[in-house]
């Protein structure tokens, strides 16, 4: 029991010693376990050729069930057996792979990995125990036997004549060299060394193992077997799997070549994106305040001209009023010989106010809330340090004297059809406005039925166009008022002349009535031709034939006319319409 609790002890200090010098170094060691970060205990291979302690396989997750014998499986059904029969994911690359049936007990033993941390556990300085006697520090090694000797053990191992030729060497020695092996023990035979290899069963197998469980099956020495299967994965190795390794490692030096000079790129042109948007906003910045500047012009343009305003009406009002008052006073307390003695001077000053005096229209001096300046952010506004830019300052004014009207609508239309014009507001140069929101007022008035009157509907176009449209009922003569800021636009206001409505022709197009009826006596006509022997139409050469085509409905030469009905006397157009039917 004390020998046991000292190995256990002993394991412990070395796993502390060891995880502190791997601490200290970058690259991993051999020796430990990825997933404890711990010196390997019990290590097997997984099925992707990773290595973990058994206890730390056992503690993964079974990533999908395995159906063993038919059924279906899972850990709470066998607590005891967990894993077995189960899928896992490998810690290392996430590969899906799966355990034996008879769990991670049936994976493979990484001897290599043993080997590792035995010459981990010389490389740090910890202490090693004989492997013999277990009792005192191994100071030596036997290369035959791969264990570890005390100076007892190692005397008489060097007097028995079995082992009296095997090379025993220091274990100091063995520090600076390469790769310490161990002895690959049996599991079910404690001591006997795995030296045979059952061809049938593909294991290895102590002489014991050969002897009882495979004594019907061919076994073979570990050393005249290594050549064929060592030869059949260095085959492998060889000619499959280290072309593609070279492959595998050229591709890859090419991604990350790839991704060198994404990056490259990428930083580049993150650069120049930077750059340009420095330099564009340096642009968007002139041009803003080359607009502020604008507008500041702007407004001191304006200013000055409501100031200029401001003074001629007050200007204005200081004469008006000191004529009035003036004159109420005069009127008010003069005598009459004040009055007629002062009714010469006044008379001219007034009469100078009222002919010459500054009179302004409602209109011309109506409250300005300065929406003709506007800003258009969508509208180019040239180069600005090579840049294209947008944005404008729009400042122009609609001048009503200079709109213009455009379509035959606001003169001529029929009873009853739609009719449509449109208004384009223009400024005092001429040019079209480019914009809308101006007030538009049309008002349509019949010019004798004072009551009659037209509904007009104005569309702002929003580029300084505005489309009317009106649908007159009655006939007649209107009169068409068309103002923006309630000042007339240029031939304002216009006269618009209303048609009744298209009357259609009900008859047809023909030469005479007795050759397009076929000779019928009571097929008529609308002209004032007639025929002897009965017949109630016209015909050629008879007395009042139009001598060409013409209609039957109304007698008009015209094919393409207006049907006009002038000489049906009392003949019904329902008349007329047999005759067509004839």
């Amino acid at each position: 029991m004390s020998l046991c609790k000292e190995r256990l002890v002993h394991e412990e200090k070395r796993e502390a010693v060891l995880s502190k010098s791997n601490g200290d170094t970058e690259t991993k060691s051999k020796a430990v376990c990825g997933v404890c970060s711990r010196m390997y205990r019990d290590p097997k291979i997984l099925p992707c050729l990773h290595t973990f302690c058994a206890d730390c396989i056992r503690q993964l997750e079974p990533f999908s069930l395995r159906r063993v014998n038919g059924e279906r499986r899972s850990p709470e059904d066998d607590t005891h057996r967990r894993n077995s029969g189960s899928t896992i994911l490998c810690p290392e690359c996430d590969s899906e792979v799966d355990l034996p049936p008879s769990g991670v007990d049936g994976l493979t033993t990484d001897h290599l990995a043993l080997d590792e941390v035995f010459a981990e556990t010389l490389l740090v300085g910890c202490r090693v125990l004989c492997d013999l006697c277990s009792d005192g520090d191994a100071g030596k090694r036997c290369e035959v036997c791969c264990v570890n000797l005390c100076d007892f053990c190692s005397q008489a191992h060097r007097r028995q004549k079995r082992t009296s030729s095997h090379s025993v060497q220091s274990l100091q020695e063995l520090k600076s060299q390469g790769r310490l092996t161990r002895p690959v023990l049996c599991s079910l035979h404690p001591g006997q060394e795995l030296r045979l290899f059952c061809e049938p069963c593909d294991l290895t197998v102590c002489l014991e193992c050969a002897a009882t469980f495979h004594r019907d099956h061919h076994c073979s020495s570990a050393h005249e077997v290594i050549s064929h299967h060592g030869d059949r994965i260095r085959d492998l190795v060889v000619r499959s799997l280290r072309p593609r390794l070279a492959r595998l490692e050229d591709s890859l030096r090419r991604v990350d070549t790839s991704q060198e000079a994404l990056q490259a790129r990428t930083d580049t042109l993150a650069g120049e994106i930077r750059a340009f948007a420095r330099n564009y906003a340096s642009a968007v910045e002139a041009h803003c305040c080359s607009l502020l500047r604008s507008l500041e012009d702007l407004k001191l343009q304006r200013r000055n001209q409501l100031h200029l305003q401001k003074a001629q009406l007050q200007q204005a009002l200081v004469d008006v009023r000191v004529g009035v008052d003036f004159a109420e006073r005069l009127l008010t307390c003069g005598s009459d010989a004040e009055i007629l003695s002062a009714k010469g001077v006044t008379m001219r000053r007034l009469m100078n106010l009222v002919e010459s005096g500054f009179d302004p229209h409602p209109m011309m001096v109506a409250h300005d809330n300065a929406s003709s300046i506007c800003f258009l952010p969508q509208e180019s506004a040239g180069e600005v340090q090579g840049f294209p830019v947008v944005g404008v300052i729009h400042a122009k004014t609609v001048d009503p004297s200079k709109c213009t009207i455009q379509g035959e609508g606001v003169e001529r239309g029929r009873e009853g059809q739609r009719g449509e014009f449109t208004l384009v507001c223009r400024d005092s140069s001429g040019e079209q406005m480019g914009r809308g929101g101006d007030p538009v007022l049309v008002s349509i008035v019949h010019k004798e039925r004072k009551g009659c009157s037209v509904e007009a509907a104005v569309v702002d176009k929003s580029d300084g166009s505005y489309g009317v449209s009106y649908t007159p009922s009655e006939a007649g003569l209107y009169s068409v008022w068309v103002c923006v800021k309630a000042q007339h636009v240029h031939g304002s206001p216009f006269v618009l002349n209303v048609k009744k409505k298209f009357r259609r022709h009900r008859g047809i197009f023909h030469c005479c009535s007795f050759c397009s009826s076929g000779g019928a006596k009571e097929a008529r006509c609308g002209c004032t031709g007639t025929m002897p022997g009965g017949f109630q139409g016209c015909g050629h050469g008879h007395k009042g034939h139009p001598g060409k085509p013409h209609w039957s409905c109304c007698g008009s030469v015209v094919e393409a006319s207006e049907c006009i009905l002038h000489n049906l006397g009392s003949v019904s157009p329902r008349g007329h319409l047999r005759t067509v039917e004839l």
